[in-house]
Protein backbone atom coordinates (compact mmCIF):
# COMPACT_ATOMS: atom_id res chain seq x y z
CA UNK A 1 0.00 0.00 0.00
CA UNK A 2 1.03 3.62 -0.47
CA UNK A 3 2.97 5.55 2.14
CA UNK A 4 0.56 8.27 3.31
CA UNK A 5 2.81 10.03 5.81
CA UNK A 6 3.16 13.78 5.45
CA UNK A 7 4.14 16.82 7.45
CA UNK A 8 1.40 18.92 9.03
CA UNK A 9 2.11 21.64 6.50
CA UNK A 10 1.87 19.37 3.47
CA UNK A 11 -1.19 17.47 4.72
CA UNK A 12 -3.20 20.67 5.18
CA UNK A 13 -1.89 22.35 2.03
CA UNK A 14 -2.72 19.33 -0.12
CA UNK A 15 -6.18 18.51 1.17
CA UNK A 16 -7.98 21.59 2.56
CA UNK A 17 -9.22 24.48 0.46
CA UNK A 18 -10.97 27.80 1.08
CA UNK A 19 -14.69 27.21 1.45
CA UNK A 20 -14.46 23.55 2.51
CA UNK A 21 -16.80 21.96 5.03
CA UNK A 22 -14.50 20.52 7.70
CA UNK A 23 -15.45 17.96 10.33
CA UNK A 24 -13.29 18.55 13.41
CA UNK A 25 -13.04 15.37 15.48
CA UNK A 26 -12.47 14.97 19.20
CA UNK A 27 -15.22 14.66 21.80
CA UNK A 28 -13.23 16.40 24.55
CA UNK A 29 -10.65 13.68 23.93
CA UNK A 30 -8.05 13.78 21.13
CA UNK A 31 -9.09 17.13 19.65
CA UNK A 32 -6.88 17.82 16.57
CA UNK A 33 -5.42 21.13 17.74
CA UNK A 34 -2.17 20.76 15.78
CA UNK A 35 -4.05 20.35 12.49
CA UNK A 36 -6.41 23.21 13.39
CA UNK A 37 -3.53 25.53 14.18
CA UNK A 38 -1.88 24.65 10.86
CA UNK A 39 -5.09 25.56 9.00
CA UNK A 40 -4.91 28.99 10.64
CA UNK A 41 -1.23 29.47 9.84
CA UNK A 42 -1.97 28.73 6.18
CA UNK A 43 -4.70 31.39 6.24
CA UNK A 44 -7.40 29.10 4.84
CA UNK A 45 -10.72 30.97 4.87
CA UNK A 46 -14.51 30.69 4.54
CA UNK A 47 -14.68 27.29 6.22
CA UNK A 48 -17.81 25.60 7.46
CA UNK A 49 -16.97 23.68 10.64
CA UNK A 50 -19.15 20.85 11.91
CA UNK A 51 -19.47 18.24 14.65
CA UNK A 52 -21.82 17.39 17.54
CA UNK A 53 -20.18 18.69 20.73
CA UNK A 54 -17.40 21.13 19.90
CA UNK A 55 -14.27 22.18 21.76
CA UNK A 56 -12.43 25.50 22.03
CA UNK A 57 -10.75 24.81 18.68
CA UNK A 58 -13.99 25.92 16.98
CA UNK A 59 -14.02 29.15 18.98
CA UNK A 60 -10.33 29.75 18.29
CA UNK A 61 -10.77 29.31 14.53
CA UNK A 62 -13.73 31.70 14.60
CA UNK A 63 -11.58 34.27 16.43
CA UNK A 64 -8.90 33.91 13.75
CA UNK A 65 -11.39 34.76 10.99
CA UNK A 66 -11.21 31.38 9.23
CA UNK A 67 -14.89 30.44 9.61
CA UNK A 68 -18.01 31.55 7.75
CA UNK A 69 -20.42 28.99 9.25
CA UNK A 70 -20.69 26.43 12.04
CA UNK A 71 -23.01 23.42 12.23
CA UNK A 72 -23.13 21.91 15.71
CA UNK A 73 -25.01 20.42 18.63
CA UNK A 74 -23.03 22.31 21.29
CA UNK A 75 -20.40 25.03 20.99
CA UNK A 76 -18.39 26.24 23.96
CA UNK A 77 -15.55 25.53 26.36
CA UNK A 78 -16.35 22.04 27.75
CA UNK A 79 -16.83 21.98 31.50
CA UNK A 80 -16.03 25.69 31.79
CA UNK A 81 -18.41 27.88 29.85
CA UNK A 82 -19.19 29.75 26.68
CA UNK A 83 -17.50 30.18 23.34
CA UNK A 84 -16.89 33.90 23.60
CA UNK A 85 -15.58 34.47 20.07
CA UNK A 86 -18.57 32.60 18.67
CA UNK A 87 -21.02 34.69 20.69
CA UNK A 88 -19.38 37.92 19.53
CA UNK A 89 -19.42 36.77 15.89
CA UNK A 90 -23.13 35.89 16.07
CA UNK A 91 -23.99 39.19 17.78
CA UNK A 92 -22.08 41.13 15.14
CA UNK A 93 -23.60 39.15 12.25
CA UNK A 94 -20.22 37.83 11.11
CA UNK A 95 -21.01 34.13 11.11
CA UNK A 96 -23.77 31.77 10.02
CA UNK A 97 -24.79 28.88 12.23
CA UNK A 98 -27.05 25.84 12.43
CA UNK A 99 -27.85 24.75 15.98
CA UNK A 100 -28.94 21.10 15.92
CA UNK A 101 -28.95 18.61 18.79
CA UNK A 102 -25.98 16.31 19.44
CA UNK A 103 -28.01 13.25 18.45
CA UNK A 104 -29.29 14.94 15.29
CA UNK A 105 -25.70 15.74 14.28
CA UNK A 106 -24.69 12.10 14.71
CA UNK A 107 -27.66 11.04 12.58
CA UNK A 108 -26.68 13.56 9.89
CA UNK A 109 -23.14 12.21 9.74
CA UNK A 110 -24.32 8.60 9.87
CA UNK A 111 -26.64 9.22 6.92
CA UNK A 112 -23.70 10.55 4.90
CA UNK A 113 -21.60 7.55 5.92
CA UNK A 114 -24.38 5.23 4.72
CA UNK A 115 -24.76 7.17 1.48
CA UNK A 116 -28.45 8.00 2.03
CA UNK A 117 -29.98 11.49 1.81
CA UNK A 118 -31.63 11.40 5.25
CA UNK A 119 -32.56 9.23 8.20
CA UNK A 120 -36.04 9.16 9.77
CA UNK A 121 -36.30 9.89 13.47
CA UNK A 122 -38.75 10.80 16.20
CA UNK A 123 -36.59 13.71 17.40
CA UNK A 124 -36.96 17.45 16.62
CA UNK A 125 -40.75 17.54 16.60
CA UNK A 126 -41.37 19.60 19.74
CA UNK A 127 -40.30 23.03 20.97
CA UNK A 128 -38.87 25.89 18.93
CA UNK A 129 -35.83 24.14 17.38
CA UNK A 130 -37.64 22.68 14.32
CA UNK A 131 -38.71 26.16 13.20
CA UNK A 132 -35.08 27.33 13.26
CA UNK A 133 -33.85 24.51 11.00
CA UNK A 134 -34.84 25.31 7.40
CA UNK A 135 -33.49 21.99 6.04
CA UNK A 136 -35.61 19.92 8.42
CA UNK A 137 -38.56 18.16 6.78
CA UNK A 138 -41.14 15.64 7.93
CA UNK A 139 -42.74 12.52 6.53
CA UNK A 140 -45.42 9.97 7.31
CA UNK A 141 -43.94 6.54 7.94
CA UNK A 142 -45.05 4.24 5.06
CA UNK A 143 -45.43 1.37 7.53
CA UNK A 144 -47.13 2.92 10.56
CA UNK A 145 -48.34 6.34 9.42
CA UNK A 146 -46.36 7.92 12.28
CA UNK A 147 -45.01 11.42 11.70
CA UNK A 148 -41.20 11.35 11.58
CA UNK A 149 -38.52 14.00 11.19
CA UNK A 150 -36.22 13.61 8.18
CA UNK A 151 -32.69 14.29 9.43
CA UNK A 152 -30.64 15.35 6.35
CA UNK A 153 -27.23 13.89 5.61
CA UNK A 154 -24.19 16.06 6.25
CA UNK A 155 -21.17 15.10 4.16
CA UNK A 156 -18.02 17.12 4.98
CA UNK A 157 -15.35 17.72 2.36
CA UNK A 158 -12.62 16.76 4.81
CA UNK A 159 -12.25 15.50 8.37
CA UNK A 160 -9.33 16.35 10.64
CA UNK A 161 -8.69 13.76 13.33
CA UNK A 162 -6.14 13.09 16.07
CA UNK A 163 -5.56 9.51 17.19
CA UNK A 164 -3.11 7.41 19.15
CA UNK A 165 -1.24 5.54 16.43
CA UNK A 166 -1.09 4.57 12.77
CA UNK A 167 1.15 2.82 10.29
CA UNK A 168 2.57 4.54 7.22
CA UNK A 169 -0.21 3.11 5.08
CA UNK A 170 -2.77 5.09 7.09
CA UNK A 171 -4.43 2.44 9.24
CA UNK A 172 -5.57 4.57 12.18
CA UNK A 173 -5.82 3.16 15.69
CA UNK A 174 -8.08 5.01 18.09
CA UNK A 175 -9.31 4.05 21.54
CA UNK A 176 -10.98 5.82 24.43
CA UNK A 177 -13.95 8.19 24.18
CA UNK A 178 -14.70 8.87 20.53
CA UNK A 179 -18.10 10.61 20.49
CA UNK A 180 -18.81 11.16 16.78
CA UNK A 181 -15.13 11.10 15.74
CA UNK A 182 -15.23 7.89 13.73
CA UNK A 183 -18.72 8.58 12.37
CA UNK A 184 -17.75 12.05 11.16
CA UNK A 185 -14.45 10.89 9.68
CA UNK A 186 -16.04 8.09 7.67
CA UNK A 187 -18.80 10.45 6.49
CA UNK A 188 -16.21 12.78 4.93
CA UNK A 189 -14.74 12.72 1.43
CA UNK A 190 -11.17 13.05 2.76
CA UNK A 191 -9.60 12.28 6.14
CA UNK A 192 -6.41 13.85 7.51
CA UNK A 193 -5.07 12.34 10.71
CA UNK A 194 -2.35 13.35 13.16
CA UNK A 195 -1.16 10.64 15.55
CA UNK A 196 0.97 10.41 18.65
CA UNK A 197 3.23 7.82 17.03
CA UNK A 198 3.77 5.84 13.86
CA UNK A 199 4.05 2.07 14.26
CA UNK A 200 5.07 -0.71 11.93
CA UNK A 201 2.23 -2.50 10.11
CA UNK A 202 3.06 -5.65 12.07
CA UNK A 203 2.44 -3.80 15.34
CA UNK A 204 -0.87 -2.40 14.09
CA UNK A 205 -1.93 -5.90 13.04
CA UNK A 206 -1.45 -7.19 16.59
CA UNK A 207 -4.51 -5.22 17.77
CA UNK A 208 -6.87 -5.06 14.77
CA UNK A 209 -9.83 -4.08 16.96
CA UNK A 210 -8.17 -0.71 17.57
CA UNK A 211 -8.03 0.18 13.87
CA UNK A 212 -11.12 2.37 13.61
CA UNK A 213 -10.32 4.15 10.34
CA UNK A 214 -8.93 1.93 7.55
CA UNK A 215 -6.05 2.97 5.33
CA UNK A 216 -8.06 3.14 2.11
CA UNK A 217 -10.13 6.02 3.53
CA UNK A 218 -7.19 8.11 4.78
CA UNK A 219 -5.66 10.88 2.68
CA UNK A 220 -2.68 11.73 4.90
CA UNK A 221 -1.24 10.83 8.30
CA UNK A 222 1.19 12.95 10.32
CA UNK A 223 3.21 11.95 13.39
CA UNK A 224 2.64 14.76 15.89
CA UNK A 225 3.36 14.02 19.57
CA UNK A 226 1.08 16.09 21.82
CA UNK A 227 -0.91 16.94 18.70
CA UNK A 228 -4.12 17.19 20.71
CA UNK A 229 -2.89 19.51 23.47
CA UNK A 230 -4.57 21.09 25.44
CA UNK A 231 -7.09 18.21 25.23
CA UNK A 232 -6.02 14.76 26.39
CA UNK A 233 -5.16 11.53 24.61
CA UNK A 234 -6.01 8.24 26.30
CA UNK A 235 -2.82 6.35 27.08
CA UNK A 236 -0.47 9.28 26.41
CA UNK A 237 -1.27 12.41 28.46
CA UNK A 238 -3.95 14.15 30.48
CA UNK A 239 -6.06 17.23 29.86
CA UNK A 240 -4.43 20.61 30.46
CA UNK A 241 -7.27 22.10 32.50
CA UNK A 242 -5.27 25.24 33.29
CA UNK A 243 -4.99 25.97 29.58
CA UNK A 244 -8.76 25.70 29.09
CA UNK A 245 -9.35 28.11 32.00
CA UNK A 246 -6.75 30.48 30.55
CA UNK A 247 -8.51 30.34 27.18
CA UNK A 248 -11.81 31.21 28.84
CA UNK A 249 -10.21 34.25 30.45
CA UNK A 250 -8.53 35.35 27.20
CA UNK A 251 -11.65 34.77 25.15
CA UNK A 252 -13.72 37.28 27.11
CA UNK A 253 -11.92 40.15 25.36
CA UNK A 254 -11.35 40.21 21.58
CA UNK A 255 -7.93 41.89 21.78
CA UNK A 256 -6.69 39.54 24.48
CA UNK A 257 -7.79 36.60 22.37
CA UNK A 258 -5.74 37.91 19.46
CA UNK A 259 -2.74 37.96 21.78
CA UNK A 260 -3.48 34.32 22.64
CA UNK A 261 -3.60 33.45 18.93
CA UNK A 262 -0.26 35.13 18.35
CA UNK A 263 1.42 33.32 21.24
CA UNK A 264 0.00 29.83 20.70
CA UNK A 265 -0.51 29.68 16.92
CA UNK A 266 1.27 32.24 14.79
CA UNK A 267 4.44 32.52 16.87
CA UNK A 268 4.73 28.70 16.89
CA UNK A 269 5.29 27.82 13.21
CA UNK A 270 6.44 24.32 14.14
CA UNK A 271 5.04 21.87 16.67
CA UNK A 272 8.42 21.73 18.41
CA UNK A 273 8.13 25.46 19.10
CA UNK A 274 4.61 24.91 20.41
CA UNK A 275 5.92 22.26 22.83
CA UNK A 276 8.66 24.65 23.95
CA UNK A 277 5.94 27.20 24.72
CA UNK A 278 4.14 24.64 26.89
CA UNK A 279 7.40 23.79 28.69
CA UNK A 280 9.02 20.51 29.66
CA UNK A 281 7.70 20.65 33.23
CA UNK A 282 4.08 20.91 32.11
CA UNK A 283 4.51 18.20 29.46
CA UNK A 284 5.96 15.87 32.08
CA UNK A 285 3.05 16.56 34.43
CA UNK A 286 0.52 15.85 31.66
CA UNK A 287 2.23 12.56 30.82
CA UNK A 288 2.01 11.59 34.47
CA UNK A 289 -1.79 11.96 34.28
CA UNK A 290 -2.01 9.31 31.57
CA UNK A 291 -3.66 5.95 32.14
CA UNK A 292 -0.63 4.34 30.50
CA UNK A 293 -2.85 2.31 28.19
CA UNK A 294 -0.67 2.43 25.07
CA UNK A 295 -0.42 0.20 21.97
Amino acid sequence: MADKTASLTDAVKSHIRDGDTVFIAGFGHAVPFALGHEILRQNIKDLTLCRAGTDILFDLMIAAGAVKKVIFGYLGNPGIGLGHAFRRAVKEGKIEYEDWTNFAMILRLHAARLGVPFLPSRILQLGDMPKALPDLKFMDCPYTGEKLACIPALKPDVAIVHAQAADRNGNIQFYGIDGDTVEGALASDKIIVSVEQLLEPEQIAQAPERTRIPAHRVSAVCEVPFGAHPSYVEGYYGRDDEHFYAYDKAGRDAETLQTYLKEWVFDCPTRDQYLETIGAKKLSALKAQSSGRMP
